[in-house]
């Protein structure tokens, strides 16, 4: 019996610790939790901010990883594509463009090769201009995962860019229209003069 007490007291004590450690544990797993909920939490914010600069400088974005599988864009790539969300994951060459950018792929594997930007200005089907810009992507760790291209609308720069190009032929035209003018005119004058001295 005294033999049997004191294997009771022993595994008691041994119960006794296990729930001790099971509690420190149970503590340790709260701390990690609430860490991790933080982190969480944090990283949302972060998203959110992203998010909502992206969105906010109008500029239609699109990111793709190394295969050139869409990895998100801005809600401004509807312009220019027709992305929906169910695109995430797909090649950038199965997605209607309503771009005139056949070169596209070419020129995102140029970036990819040489590691230089490329800028160009491209037309949409429906007469819109847009500033093309590839980058590449780069990780917080320097990683190249990928490229980065922005579609900036330059349609009002184009359309005033034109009209200025009208207003200076036609101020040109004019230019010439009167140093035509007053070349006749000078030459009325000299005729005229000549016409005069002679009688």
């Amino acid at each position: 019996l005294q033999s049997c007490n004191e294997e009771l007291q022993s595994t008691n004590e041994e119960l006794t610790t296990t729930k001790e450690e099971i509690q420190s544990s149970n503590e340790e797993l709260k701390t990690i939790n609430f860490e991790q909920q933080v982190k969480l939490n944090e990283l949302s914010l972060v998203t959110s901010d992203m998010n909502n600069l992206m969105n906010s400088t109008k500029i239609a974005t699109l990111f793709l990883d190394n295969e050139l599988l869409v990895k998100h864009f801005t809600s401004q790539m509807t312009e220019v594509s027709r992305l929906i969300l169910s695109d995430v994951g797909r090649p950038i060459t199965d997605i209607a463009s309503d771009l005139i950018y056949p070169e596209l792929t070419e020129d995102i594997r140029e970036v990819q090769r040489t590691k230089i930007s490329v800028e160009k200005y491209v037309m949409s089907h429906v007469g819109n201009w847009y500033n093309a810009r590839i980058l590449l992507y780069h990780t917080l760790e320097g990683k190249i995962d990928g490229v980065v291209i922005t579609f900036v609308n330059i349609t009002k720069s184009k359309e005033v860019e034109a009209e200025l190009s009208k207003s200076k032929l036609a101020l040109e035209k004019r230019i010439v229209d009167q140093d035509k003018e007053l070349l006749l005119a000078s030459n009325r004058d000299r005729k005229s003069t000549r016409l005069n001295s002679s009688h």
